[in-house]
This record gives C-alpha cells, sequence and structure tokens, in this order.
C-alpha cells in the first residue's frame, strides 16, 4: 500500500472509531461538541481562565461564556475567585463533572472493549497492541 492510500485508509478508520466514541456518550444529546471539549479540557486541567477555554475551543469569549453559563446551571461547572487578582474567575470541574468524565471514558473503554473483544481474533488483538506505539507516535503521545 503506497502512503497515500495508507494515509487515507487510516483517516476512515480513526474517524470511524471517533464517531463510534462518541455515539457512546449518553449525553451526546445533552451537550455540543464544542461543550463537550470544553469538558474534556477542565478534566485536563485543574482550572482556567474563560479566555483560556476560548483559544483552546477556538471560539469567541463571548461564546464561551454562553456555554459556562449552561455549565454551571447544569452544576458541571464551578467558578473561583482568584487570590491574587479578584477580577480573574477560574473555572474548574464541580465532582459531578468529574463523575461525568469518569461515566464518559468508562461508557467509551467498555464499548471499545466489547468491540475488540467480538471482531478481533487473539492474532489481531495481539497485532492491535503491538500497533499502539506506533500510533502513539503519530499523534505525539509519550
Amino acid at each position: 500500500m503506497n502512503l497515500n492510500d495508507l494515509s487515507s485508509s487510516l483517516r476512515v478508520v480513526v474517524s470511524a472509531l471517533h464517531k463510534g466514541l462518541r455515539k457512546q456518550l449518553y449525553s451526546v444529546d445533552t451537550y455540543s461538541m464544542t461543550e463537550l471539549e470544553t469538558i474534556r479540557h477542565l478534566a485536563k486541567n485543574d482550572s482556567l481562565l474563560p479566555s483560556e477555554l476560548a483559544t483552546l475551543t477556538r471560539i469567541k469569549t463571548q461564546s464561551m461564556s454562553q456555554i459556562l453559563n449552561k455549565l454551571e446551571k447544569q452544576k458541571v461547572i464551578k467558578r473561583t475567585a482568584s487570590n491574587k487578582d479578584k477580577r480573574k474567575v477560574y473555572i474548574s470541574l464541580t465532582d459531578s463533572g468529574l463523575k461525568f468524565v469518569e461515566q464518559a471514558r468508562y461508557d467509551r473503554d467498555e464499548w471499545l472493549k466489547e468491540l475488540i473483544e467480538v471482531s478481533l481474533t487473539e492474532d489481531e488483538k495481539k497485532l492491535l497492541a503491538e500497533s499502539l506505539p506506533v500510533l502513539q507516535k503519530l499523534i505525539k503521545i509519550k
């Protein structure tokens, strides 16, 4: 397989897996992709400023403000004033928000585990495991 075919085939497979994983979110109808991305960024960081979240999600600060209002109303996030600069407010996940993230991860892991169990032979499972370091190099995970 030439490099063009390989990259195209990999894109199709990764996209299909990503779509399948997204469908496992029980809240897929509750939250937009940008709202889910905001939650994901907060799960990776203890707290962020609204402007930092807007930059990470590539939206305007005004749009982020609307997202944060919705997430706060649903008790997914909390706002905490900075000790150093009272004009700054940090955003972090509530316990409920953390539980949401943990449940979403669990649901997606279970879906993928079952898919692997029923779809792959033992040799294919081994090959998949051996392929992970190569795939991780592509996304620069250390």
